[in-house]
C-alpha cells in the first residue's frame, strides 16, 4: 500500500479506508483505542469473533499500518500503531451523530409538511394528471 512513492496520496487515503472498511476492524480498533494494549484473547473476548476470522482482520489492520503487535512468550498485544487512529474514530463518531442528528431534524421537519396525494401529481411539462 505504502511502498510506491508515485501513487497518488488520494490512491493512498482509499487504501487506507479501505482497510477500515468492515465493521468488526473497527470494533477493533475502538477496543485498542480504548487500552494501551490489548492481548488477542481480550480482543476475542471482546468482538465474539473465532481466533482465525480475528487473525484475519488484525493482519489487514497490520498490512494498512494502524496496529501493531508485539510477542510476548506465547501471547501477542495489539495496540494501535497511531494515536491518530483513535482521533479518526472520535471524529467519525462525531461526524456520524451530526448526520443522524441532521437526518432526524430533516423526519420531523417533513412529518409536518402536507402529503400529496398520489393521485393529484401533475405532470407540469404537460399540466395533466400523471
Amino acid at each position: 500500500m505504502f511502498s510506491d512513492p508515485a501513487r497518488p496520496l488520494y490512491e493512498v487515503k482509499a487504501g487506507l479506508f479501505k482497510g477500515l472498511a468492515h465493521p468488526l476492524r473497527i470494533r477493533v480498533l475502538e477496543v485498542l483505542s480504548a487500552a494501551s494494549e490489548v492481548s488477542v484473547s481480550e480482543l476475542i473476548g471482546a468482538t465474539g469473533l473465532e481466533a482465525s476470522h480475528l487473525s484475519q482482520h488484525l493482519a489487514v489492520l497490520r498490512r494498512n499500518r494502524l496496529v501493531v503487535a508485539e510477542r510476548r512468550g506465547s501471547l501477542v498485544f495489539y495496540r494501535l500503531a497511531y494515536p491518530q487512529v483513535a482521533d479518526l474514530l472520535r471524529v467519525a463518531r462525531a461526524l456520524l451523530g451530526e448526520i443522524l442528528e441532521t437526518t432526524q431534524q430533516q423526519l420531523v421537519e417533513q412529518q409536518g409538511l402536507p402529503a400529496i396525494p398520489a393521485t393529484a401529481a401533475v405532470d407540469t411539462a404537460e399540466g395533466v394528471p400523471a
